[in-house]
């Protein structure tokens, strides 16, 4: 039986990496108790026991935790944003390719990506590796989540009672186009420059609804919107991340549809001139920790989607 430590299980993505492996009779799974979470030495013993180690933590926190590792057997699965484009780490979506898969597959060290950057490269890397979008394009991102991708902070802002009524419309945020993705979403798109970046929090618990606006113009010559739902086809047929023709609901695309899953949509919609990618997912399912998880059973020789829980 492998041992998994989950170092940072109080909080959103490590609370629901236990939900999801509460039932797994082939992993013993360890966390810390509330007086030892922040004890060097009962956290450097927990990392050093465990085959591997999923970080819950915030960035400087998982640095620690890295540092603290001494054990080479020790697999590490980094939910923060500390290592994504860090040397010798893996990024941890294997969907975007055999070369991405394997790198998980025999990784020891795996950044498991942000919420927003993953619908982001999904939506851009397979257009760039196929020739259809140029390094050179310059784009723009809007992203749509719910507000449990701010932490336990804004998860209580938002339940509390009273509240703002500012809460109650989607809240723009990351104004000064520093938002902590962008250079994973740039490093792992394949694009020269990072998008400019519109992330919006909205009022509900989970699910993001990540877009692209395209114009032909935008596509290399002689390439199509036809093209563009090929690539995607041909990359993205499931079980975790699937093209889908129509998923809109009577001409709407509610952000929230996946909430509670761990899958991810990608569509395209509009017309030849002008369109739009979009990837839907859950902020805490493929967006953390259905990625996480799905890293771990990669890393141990499991199918990838045991223990997720993937729409129909």
């Amino acid at each position: 039986m492998k041992q998994v430590f989950i170092d940072g299980s109080a909080g959103t993505t490590g609370l629901r990496i236990q939900e999801r492996l509460a039932g797994r009779t082939d992993l013993d799974v360890r966390t810390l108790p509330e007086a030892l979470r922040k004890d060097p030495d009962a956290r450097r013993e927990a990392l050093n026991a465990a085959d591997a180690a999923i970080l819950c933590l915030p960035d400087e926190a998982a640095r620690e935790s890295v540092s603290l590792i001494t054990n080479p057997n020790t697999v590490v699965l980094d939910a923060s944003t500390a290592h994504r484009t860090a040397t010798g780490w893996a990024y941890g979506f294997p969907e975007l390719s055999p070369e991405f898969e394997r790198r998980v597959r025999t990784g020891r060290r795996i950044a498991v990506p942000g919420c927003h950057a993953s619908g982001f490269i999904a939506l851009t890397e397979p257009l760039v590796a196929a020739g259809l979008l140029p390094r050179s394009a310059r784009l723009s991102c809007y992203s749509l989540t719910g507000y449990s991708g701010g932490g336990r902070k804004m998860i209580a802002q938002y339940e509390s009672s009273p509240r703002s009524g500012l809460l109650d419309s989607p809240r723009i945020y990351a104004l000064g186009q520093h938002h902590k993705h962008l250079p994973e979403m740039q490093a792992y798109s394949g694009l020269d420059s990072a998008p400019v970046f519109l992330p919006v929090v909205g009022d509900f618990y989970s699910g993001m609804l990540v877009t692209v606006p395209l114009t032909a113009q935008d596509l290399a010559p002689g390439r199509s919107l036809e093209d563009v739902r090929s690539a995607y086809r041909q990359a993205y047929q499931g079980p975790v991340v699937r093209y889908v023709e129509q998923p809109d609901e009577a001409g709407f695309m509610a952000a929230s549809a996946l909430s509670g899953y761990d899958s991810m949509q990608v569509s395209v919609f509009g017309c030849e001139e002008r369109f739009v990618l979009a990837a839907r997912y859950d902020n805490l399912g493929k967006g953390a920790s259905g990625a996480a998880i799905e890293c771990l059973n990669l890393v141990l020789g499991e199918d990838p989607v045991r223990g997720l829980r993937l729409a129909d």
